[in-house]
């Protein structure tokens, strides 16, 4: 059976109130590291993270990007988003600081995944870019592609696993749930260029009549435009994302 623990860890002086979930047993496995969307730590990241412990059998720990475990109320949480997508070397560091807790703990055995959705998953994509060379595998699903900070031939380490959406309306959309509906088929040609030429080992899924927040069952009650939950997706995204970290971890 798993088991659901608190774990504090710490990014600079600011305290990040993560959630760990544990597989059954005592045994050493792969940790992955679960980056939230923009509401934070709740039941969709932590019923993820249960999923990848309780099937897959991974130590996974559900990231506190915020900190003090407090996820700012909307709209000003698009604001805080936002800032953190336009400084993604301080998005990097935060997500960091995650990882490196995981990799502390007893029963990680040092390989080392992240997945995150929405800005989770530009999360991850900002962990990726700033050449980090713990993580071998990244997942974003439905997430921010656009950057301030494009990736560098030979720094990425990262393999990456990138599920989108389509339509979704918000892939290079910095100022978030702005305006980017118009930019988003541009933004998706523009990232697999951006990983081409920087030598990342990326494979993008693209799933046609999809928007954003496919991965949310929430997402139907959000009232935005361009998001919306997608049960075919959200199955054939996650199988993607098993078999991906099943090879590279």
């Amino acid at each position: 059976m798993i088991q659901t623990q608190a774990l504090d860890y710490r990014d600079g002086d600011v305290i990040c109130k993560g959630q760990l979930v544990l597989p059954a047993g005592d045994d050493s496995r792969p940790g992955i590291v679960v980056f939230p969307d923009i509401s934070g730590i709740g039941e969709h990241p932590l019923g993820k993270a249960n999923r990848l412990a309780e099937e897959l059998g991974y130590l996974v720990l559900v990231a506190d990007v915020y900190g003090d475990g407090k996820a700012p109320p909307f709209p000003e949480a698009g604001e805080v988003v936002a800032s953190w997508l336009s400084n993604s070397d301080k998005l990097a560091v935060r997500a960091a600081a995650a990882l490196n807790a995981l990799k502390a703990h007893p029963r990680c055995n040092g390989r080392l995944g992240a997945i995150g959705f929405c800005f989770g998953g530009a999360t991850v994509l900002a962990l990726t870019r700033s050449g980090n060379s713990d993580l071998l595998g990244g997942v974003s699903f439905h997430g921010v592609l656009a950057t301030p900070k494009p990736a560098v031939p030979g720094v990425v380490k990262t393999k990456l696993l990138v599920l989108h959406g389509a339509d979704d309306p918000f892939a290079g959309d910095l100022v978030f749930f702005g305006q980017g509906g118009e930019i988003q088929s541009k933004t998706v040609l523009e990232f697999t260029q951006e990983m081409s030429a920087a030598g990342v080992d990326c494979q993008t899924v693209s799933y046609s009549g999809v928007v954003h927040a496919f991965t949310i069952p929430a997402a139907d009650s959000f009232g935005t435009p361009g998001a919306k939950y997608d049960a075919v997706a959200d199955r054939r995204s996650w199988k993607s994302m098993a078999d991906f970290l099943n090879e590279v971890l």
